[in-house]
């Protein structure tokens, strides 16, 4: 039996990635979208000293985090991104 987190993630074809999104709603996809983007922007603003506009914007990147993993995870819960994960 294989634990979860010691699964390789691997890359699907392109073909088989479009066949996928065209099975997902349109308002999914953006929320996924949305939700990866506002995670890597979440990973930028790191560390223990960051300025007022910095702060601001990564407050600004977790609420567009927030909005958009709502909407994925009353599509379905496995769907919510993290700002530390991998995928």
């Amino acid at each position: 039996m294989t634990a979860p987190h010691l699964l390789v993630p691997v890359p699907i074809p392109d073909r088989i990635a479009a066949l996928i999104g065209a099975c997902t709603p349109a308002h999914i996809l953006q929320a996924e979208f949305d939700a990866d983007c506002a995670a890597r922007e979440v990973r930028r603003f790191r560390g223990p000293r960051l300025g007022i506009e910095d702060q601001a914007d990564r407050e600004l990147a977790l609420s567009e985090l927030a909005r958009a993993n709502k909407v994925l995870a009353a599509h379905h819960p496995h769907l919510v991104v993290r700002p530390g994960s991998a995928w």
